[in-house]
């Protein structure tokens, strides 16, 4: 997401640019090159080369508009565009009267510059600069030549030049800053909305956390404080099934923080294992497909069962049977009185039967529509 903001925020900047610099050009070109060009024509010897050279300049801004109306850039018609704003100042420049470079009459000493840049607005500052360069080259190569190389003459192409390059250069510069601050302000809107991410992770942890350690202190904390002080004794058969049945519940409790294809499965066999390390053999027996239960609804299908293995002397068998809107899991184990809780959520039914020294439990949900 940020990074189509940022990509729409850079857009939108650089067509404004291309925009205004368009019509800048297009004032100068049109507006007081073509003035020039006209005012003086019959000075010109060769008045269609100049017409020419002007004609080419008004293609290229001409297809800088169309370009701008289709939201597309010159891409790879960028090049022959520049070699056709150079062409038209080296054309102009060869059938200029000599001793006229950077006069009212060198119409295009004023006119190709602001072109060039329309074309190179969104590339890098050096190469505006390395084109203005190019094309004041041009221009001093005729004064040098065909010129009287005078004081005068010098003079008066340094003060042209400022212009001619410093307007156009000016407004490159504003382009590439801007577009540096563009992507600045997009980095910093980056790194706000990651430190933004962090803390809410942060936040969501430490909830997380803290609901872990309000389900822990309930029974676990107590056990613990008890084995502590010594109120509790760990050789007596019912701390001992309290110890198992407490760290039957830690285990399903880290495995709800798992991102696994099948949950109950999972957080069943967490439990299953404390009955493993116990010497007690628990075979596992799954049938059918079913939903995902939440989370509160997996807790009540698991209680059953975890509190049955936490008691099993030697053996068990835990089925889950799944259908499109019901689970059933069950266990059948040796053990003994147990003290069953009733389900926290109103969806679970819970039974159990005992004859002698086996008890079959089963927890079943139906999910409604």
């Amino acid at each position: 997401m940020t990074d189509a903001v940022e990509e729409v925020t850079r857009a939108q900047l650089r067509h404004g640019l291309r925009i205004a610099t368009l019509l800048v050009a297009m004032a100068t070109v049109f507006g007081l090159g073509l003035a020039n060009l006209l005012g003086h024509l019959d000075v010109h010897e060769s008045p269609r080369t100049q017409l020419a050279a002007f004609a080419a300049l008004g293609v290229v801004l001409v297809g800088e508009a169309v370009l701008l109306v289709r939201g597309r850039s010159w891409g790879r018609l960028r090049g022959p565009a520049i070699a056709v704003v150079l062409g038209a100042s080296v054309l102009s420049y060869a059938a200029l009267p000599d001793g006229r470079t950077s006069t009212g009459v060198d119409w295009v000493f004023g006119a190709a510059n602001w072109v060039g840049v329309v074309v190179l607005l969104d590339r890098p500052l050096r190469a505006a600069a390395s084109f203005l360069l190019a094309h004041e080259l041009v221009a001093l190569l005729h004064l040098v030549l065909f010129d009287n190389l005078s004081r005068g003459a010098l003079a008066r192409f340094a003060t042209g030049s400022v212009s001619v390059i410093g307007f156009p250069l000016c407004l490159a510069v504003v382009a590439a800053v801007l577009l540096r601050l563009s992507a600045a302000a997009a980095n910093s809107r980056r790194e706000i909305e990651q430190v933004r991410i962090a803390e809410a992770v942060a936040v969501e942890s430490h909830r997380r956390r803290q609901q872990r350690f309000v389900e822990l202190s309930a029974a676990t904390v107590p056990l613990l404080e008890g084995l502590a002080d010594g109120s509790l004794r760990p050789e007596d058969p019912v701390v001992q099934r309290d110890c198992a049945i407490e760290a039957a519940r830690m285990r399903r409790l880290f495995a709800e923080a798992d991102n696994v294809a099948n949950p109950l499965l999972h957080e069943l066999r967490h439990c299953i294992d404390v009955a493993d390390r116990k010497g007690v053999v628990v075979e596992l027996d799954t049938r059918g497909q079913w939903p995902e239960p939440p989370l509160a609804v997996r807790r009540d299908l698991t209680e059953a069962v975890l509190i049955v293995l936490a008691t099993t002397v030697s053996r068990a068998r835990v089925t889950v049977i799944g259908s499109a809107d019901l689970v059933s899991v069950s266990v059948v184990a040796d053990c003994g009185e147990l003290n069953m809780p009733s389900p926290a959520t109103p969806g679970v039914q819970v039974e159990a039967l005992k004859n002698d020294d086996t008890v079959w439990v089963e927890a079943r949900w139906q999910r409604t529509s």
